[in-house]
């Protein structure tokens, strides 16, 4: 079995860590557009036609799950790529990061940390309202913090500033932040030193998610699950090869093999 994963750039290999840790059966192809990241910035149109192009390159290398590791990505492009695609499972990141964020809330008062589109989108509002509607969602969109992270973030005085200033604009009575960018669990360890709320990561819930469509996948098809000693992940970066390497070698702490540009029209 093979899993498709794909982010605007290094941002999805949080998600791709998480799903590592648990599913063992199935190779990963991973694919970080870093050439047209950020994706937040850009209009809903844009993103649908880069995540369909993208879609087509999964499919074509025959994976049997295609997971969104990108927020603005699923926000603006998820319904877009589930028509299109529909002979294999397709899922994002949303859906699974509010279901946990309410599960850690207490007071009913959650923030959003994410890009300005996500954050514009409401997609985080309107996927907890829909599990529980007495619940208030307050998002901020962070215009530069993707872009800092994508080339590789360090702790310094002025980027802590930065990060303070974002957060400051989220009311201070909620009691939950989540991560609503893939590339935001990279400095998590910031984040808790600027607030005493709960912090939460969608990666772990959307390899759950993932685990499960491959074992639904894996009833419906017969097709047999073999536990590997080591799984094979193929990296394709549309953007600089050795930025993403480093910067992905450096959040993983260990070495990236396979890194390919793809082959694309």
């Amino acid at each position: 079995m093979k899993i498709g994963v794909f982010d605007s750039g290094v941002g999805g290999l949080s998600v791709l860590k998480k799903i590592k840790e648990k599913i063992d059966f199935a190779d990963i192809i991973y694919y970080g557009d870093s050439l047209n990241s950020p994706y937040g910035t850009k209009s809903v149109e844009e993103i649908q036609k880069l995540c369909l192009k993208i879609g087509e390159f999964l499919i074509d290398n025959r994976v049997n799950l295609i997971v969104v590791a990108c927020n603005t990505a699923t926000a603006a492009a998820l319904d877009s790529l589930r028509d299109r695609f529909t002979s294999i499972p397709i899922i994002g990141v949303v859906e699974p990061g509010a279901a946990i964020a309410i599960k850690q809330s207490k007071n009913k008062k959650i923030g959003v940390l994410s890009t300005p589109l996500t954050a514009k989108s409401g997609v985080y509002e309107k996927a907890i309202k829909k599990i529980n509607s007495k619940f208030e969602v307050f998002q901020k969109g962070c215009e530069l913090l993707c872009p800092m992270i994508e080339r590789g973030w360090e702790s310094s005085e002025r980027n802590i500033d930065l990060l303070k200033g974002y957060i400051k604009e989220l009311p201070k009575d909620i009691d939950t932040i989540v991560l609503g960018c893939t590339h935001y669990p990279f400095i998590r360890d910031d984040i808790e030193s600027l607030v005493d709320k709960k912090i939460v990561d969608p990666a772990e819930e959307t390899a759950m998610q993932a685990l499960f469509e491959l074992n639904k996948l894996a009833l419906r098809t017969g097709v047999k699950k073999i536990k590997k000693d080591k799984i094979m992940i193929d990296y394709f970066v549309s953007g600089d090869t050795e930025v993403f390497k480093k910067v992905g070698e450096r959040f993983l702490g260990e070495k990236l093999s396979n890194v390919y540009q793809p082959l694309m029209d």
